[in-house]
């Protein structure tokens, strides 16, 4: 047994932990029960069924004049639920959203938000409100002895402790709510499936979920959008009570344009416009030429995507725009309510209606257990007013002369005290024949009622068949079509980054500082721009704007970036720094570009090199990818474009005027490594940097080298080379006077 500790002033004392763990089940059982989670009784959060039932408190039906929502929130707020007005305001924004709310419960005039911004709804002091005509399936039963009341927080008035709904409500609306440890997301259904189901379930108790699915085959949501989930895995949500559901937006040609007309539930046409502008603004919609919004009163949802030709294939355009954009929405589905054990749960399809069927069979049962006490007390007072109308000349004579009238009558007559009050309450002009005319004709209106009451209460398939007669009408009232169709679809599919940019030329230069920049075309001379003060030029390559720029910095690691993105030509570009992550103190020396399948020849000034494929070097790693290991003291050569594997030929030149030429076969093809000796130098020349390879190039076959020493240069016909060809890895032969000291080769 819990000790309590308590000091000299009757105080009671708890360990900390002792108190801190009783105050946060306390506050996590309030939030779960009273806040965040529906009953499934009426699907209602306590703050919806204290906003309903105010509201008819107030006389706010269907069909009575709008008043303020302030006045609304007032009421709610003084005398059911003493928490903050926008949290209570916006509950009620909720339920009269016919585009958040399957069957908005809420009959708003006013701004109440629109579906581009749920959130945009005017204050409540300028909005009014009623109940819509559907709110009746969740109050037309209040006063008929249907459900429990409890004392509001005051203790000054009562409040029902759920509302008698005649559908199951919680289905039919959904909810969403986030508790201490759990939440719920249930999914809005149609009233007529939900009604046929439940009229299933009461022919048929052992009904499983896979029979039930067949009269409920899936969410239906306030839009049009479809719903794309595979009917298996709908059927595995409806199984367990948790899943999701992909809904997709609905699409139509007409004259060549693309028209968006349905949009996933809760998806705004303006976030939706965005994602597709920001694609076309970062070149990745080459395909797409205008956009546009034509949404309107008649059309709420009118979003244009015009294509560039009629040869884009629009199928595969809306599929990546499926993948990248809000048109295709998933949605979470986590069906936890309080049920009727007070407890929460996540429950399959089968246990929600099987446990709503009985609280509406309870429901029902004392309906009709209050209506036929209502009638027997009628009855047992026309009995007594009979008995005078009988005798009423004696009746009149007793109340004239007796000082208790009361209870005389009852002596005289045997009748009750009831009966006696009903007798004295009557009026003179009550005393007339006809009046008994009318009591016996009512008389047998109510015993009939009595004798098909209690028919109806003993015996179980005339309550089942009353049940289901309500149900079906309550279907046709408020029961409509289905709106979100049930659609197989194909998965979206992002289309290849590569595949949306148009493939134009460009040439790609970068600088010594390592700023880059891309030129449209490739006639341009990258030598002949203009570099910021201090900076020159470094390398450049060509390529197409739809493959990817790679990059060497000084430590041999290769980085890679998708050529569109590169800044124009027409500025000094960006430093590439801003992008990747090189080591600290690496620089940039080298570019690259071209398909997949293209080879570079990346070699170190000590003599080595490998052919590498640019498919092997691509990385989405912004601080690269080691390739090339270089030996002590040496640096990286900027890489050399190999057009021809089998015909190349590789030219090296090394600061002593030696240059060798020999087959590029000769070099292994590799992905990373140091490579093999393109032309032999003592390494500890190379440490000391005494020698080493100062220029190296691919000549084609046939092709010509030029060594440009200085201001002046010397081209080297096929028959000239041959004097410096010789095997891989040799010293090479000197070069003329003169042109010893090689600044760059070219071919």
């Amino acid at each position: 047994m819990k000790t309590i500790d308590m000091n000299f002033e009757g105080v009671e004392q708890l360990p900390l932990k002792q108190f801190t763990e009783k105050a946060y089940l306390d506050y996590s059982m309030y939030v779960i029960l009273d806040r965040a989670l529906p009953h499934i009784g009426d699907g209602l959060k306590p703050v919806q069924r204290r906003i309903v039932y105010a509201m008819s408190e107030l006389g706010l039906a269907a069909t009575a004049k709008y008043k303020k929502a302030a006045r609304t929130v007032g009421d709610v707020l003084g005398k059911f639920h003493p928490h903050g007005d926008s949290a209570c305001y916006e509950a009620m924004v909720h339920m009269a959203q016919p585009f958040t709310y399957r069957y908005p419960l809420i009959d708003g005039q006013g701004n109440w938000g629109a579906p581009d911004d749920p959130k945009s709804f005017a204050a409540m002091r300028y909005t009014e409100a009623r109940l819509s005509r559907f709110a009746e399936v969740l109050l037309s039963e209040l006063g008929q002895g249907t459900v429990d009341w409890v004392p509001n927080f005051d203790g000054t008035l009562e409040e029902p402790r759920v509302l008698p709904a005649r559908l199951p409500h919680v289905l039919l609306n959904g909810a969403t709510g986030i508790a201490v440890g759990m939440a719920t997301d249930i999914p809005p259904h149609n009233a007529r499936e939900l009604v046929a189901a439940c009229v299933h379930l009461l022919g048929n108790s052992k009904a499983s979920v896979a029979e039930l699915f067949e009269y409920v085959p899936g969410p239906d949501y306030p839009t049009e959008a479809e719903i794309i989930t595979p009917r298996a895995d709908i059927l595995k949500i409806y199984e367990t009570g948790s899943g999701s559901i992909r809904m997709r937006a609905r699409y139509e040609r007409e004259n060549g344009d693309i028209v968006i007309t349905a949009l996933p539930h809760q998806v705004s046409g303006g976030r939706i416009l965005e994602q597709i502008a920001a694609q076309m603004n970062g070149r990745k919609l080459p395909m797409v030429e205008d956009l546009r919004d034509e949404s309107d009163h008649e059309n709420p949802t009118r979003l244009v995507i015009v294509p560039r030709s009629n040869r884009v294939d629009v199928d595969a355009l809306m599929s990546h725009l499926f993948a990248t954009t809000d048109l295709e929405r998933t949605y979470r589905v986590n069906m936890n309510v309080i049920g009727l054990d007070g407890r929460p749960g996540t429950r399959n399809l089968r246990e929600i209606l099987t446990e709503w069927l009985s609280f509406r069979t309870t429901t029902v049962r004392r309906r009709l257990e209050y209506r036929l006490d209502k009638v027997r007390q009628r009855l047992h007072i026309l009995d007594g007013l009979l008995i005078a109308y009988l005798n009423i000349d004696e009746v009149i004579e007793i109340i004239r002369t007796e000082d208790h009238p009361r209870q005389a009558l009852m002596e005289r007559f045997g009748i009750t005290e009831i009966q006696a009050n009903a007798i004295l309450d009557i009026r003179l002009r009550q005393l007339a024949k006809l009046e008994e005319i009318k009591i016996r004709g009512e008389q047998e209106e109510l015993s009939a009622e009595r004798d098909q009451l209690e028919k109806t209460l003993n015996s179980r398939q005339r309550l089942k068949t009353l049940i289901r007669k309500e149900l079906e009408a309550d279907a046709e009232t408020y029961g409509d079509d289905r709106r979100s169709p049930i659609v197989a679809r194909e998965a979206a599919q992002a289309m290849d980054e590569a595949a949306l940019v148009s493939s134009d030329p460009i040439t790609i230069v970068l600088s010594e500082k390592g700023w880059v920049r891309a030129a449209k075309g490739h006639e341009i001379d990258p030598r002949s721009l203009s570099f910021k003060a201090g900076d020159a030029f470094q390398s450049a390559a060509m390529g197409r704007s739809n493959q990817l720029a790679l990059f060497i910095d000084s430590t041999g690691r290769v980085y890679s970036l998708p050529a569109h993105s590169l800044p124009s030509a027409r500025g000094q570009g960006e430093p590439l720094t801003g992008r990747l992550s090189p080591p600290e103190g690496a620089l940039f020396v080298g570019v690259m570009a071209g398909s997949a399948d293209d080879r570079y020849l990346i070699a170190s000034d000590a003599g080595y090199g490998f052919v590498a494929r640019l498919g092997d070097l691509h990385t989405k790693n912004r601080s690269g990818k080691a390739v090339l290991s270089l030996p002590k003291g040496a640096r990286v050569l900027p890489p050399a474009r190999v057009l021809d594997p089998g015909s190349d030929r590789v030219a090296a030149v090394t600061t002593e005027g030696r240059l060798l030429v020999h087959s590029l076969a000769d070099l292994p093809a590799l992905a990373k490594g140091k490579g093999v000796k393109i032309i032999g130098i003592p390494s500890a020349r190379v440490a000391a940097r005494e020698e080493y390879v100062c220029a190296i190039a691919v000549v084609p076959e046939n092709g010509r080298l030029t060594v440009y020493s200085g201001q002046r240069h010397v081209t080297l016909k096929p028959r000239d080379l041959e004097s410096y060809t010789g095997e891989r890895g040799r010293r090479g032969n000197l070069l003329p006077k003169g042109f010893r000291r090689v600044d760059r080769v070219g071919t």
